[in-house]
């Protein structure tokens, strides 16, 4: 029953009783007051009648919306919880590295030693051989700073949703490898390539959109002294791989086999990172991936990594 009411009456019933009135005396002559009463009292009927339809659908939507979820809202957001806790915990490590600025600086020159050393510091020439390409550093620097949480994000939500069987994997490998660069953080601060313009490099970011990474809003996801490991390289590692295994289309296999590949181009142009951070990036996803294995045996139901039916068969 619509909840408004007409002088103590339910809309409803006083409607109806009017419109009775008026179709019984049609033949008769109403006055224009009787029928301008009786359109309010139906536009206001049909006005309470939407509202009560509206109400009753958004009441009704997180039932619904649960229904869709492959384990409920209970799970949803004990996942979102996780994901948060791990989120603070990268900020308390920041704020702890900011605080080691010379530490963090004598780190990055130690990293540029021992590249040398190999004879494999081609960071500032493979960056300058691209500075002249406008578009090319332009969609370098959007890709470093959206791609690594958006396509991440994308990835876990549709993993979720429709590979639910293998989320826990990928979830414990994230888990573990945000642990280990939290300890890289705090153990070994690394100023990354793009703060030694004494070096070659340049900050591409800045030159080329006037930001300022560490006094701006990219500042709230950017740790200025996180360079080691790279966790844009391990994210990429730890999305391209399931990725690659759940996937049916050759197309999207080959594209999914190039992301890292592009990550990694991406962070070396953008002077944001060295090849060194990048080896230790990969080092953590490898690790992550060998520790989610072990950690499947606690609950092979659960946490074990499923493969794709026609994986299984043959």
């Amino acid at each position: 029953m619509v909840a408004a009411r007409n002088g103590g009456r339910p809309i409803g019933p006083v409607c109806r009783d009017r419109t009775r009135g008026s179709a019984a005396g049609r033949g008769s002559a109403l006055d224009g007051e009787s029928r301008r009463s009786g359109a309010r009292c139906a536009a206001l009927y049909n006005a309470a009648t939407s509202v009560s339809r509206l109400v009753h659908t958004v009441t009704r939507l997180p039932v619904s919306t649960g229904r869709h979820l492959p384990r409920g809202w209970g799970d949803l957001l004990r996942q979102l919880a996780l994901f948060f806790f791990v989120y603070w915990g990268y900020q308390l490590v920041r704020g702890i590295a900011d605080g080691r600025q010379a530490a963090a600086f004598a780190n990055g020159i130690h990293v540029i030693h021992l590249e040398r050393s190999l004879g494999a510091f081609f960071e500032p020439g493979f960056q300058q051989a691209f500075l002249s390409h406008r578009w090319v550093i332009d969609a370098a620097n959007w890709m470093y700073f959206n791609s690594h949480f958006m396509i991440t994000i994308s990835f876990l939500a549709w993993l979720y949703l429709f590979r639910n069987d293998n989320f826990n994997f990928v979830r414990n490998m994230f888990m573990v490898a945000m642990v280990i660069a939290l300890m890289g953080y705090a153990l070994f601060p690394t100023a990354p390539p793009r703060m030694f313009p004494g070096a070659g490099f340049t900050d591409t970011i800045s030159a080329f959109t006037n930001m300022d990474q560490e006094h701006t809003f990219a500042s709230v996801l950017v740790n200025p002294y996180a360079a080691v490991p790279s966790m844009h390289i391990a994210f990429s590692l730890m999305v391209a791989a399931p990725a690659m295994s759940l996937v049916r289309s050759v197309w999207a296999r080959a594209l999914w086999s190039g992301y890292p590949l592009l990550v990694f181009f991406v962070i070396i142009v953008t002077a944001n990172h060295f090849w060194f951070d990048a080896a230790a990036g990969a080092a953590v996803a490898c690790l992550a991936a060998v520790t989610a294995h072990q950690l499947a045996r606690l609950r092979p139901d659960a946490w074990s990594w499923r493969e794709a039916p026609e994986q299984a068969a043959v």
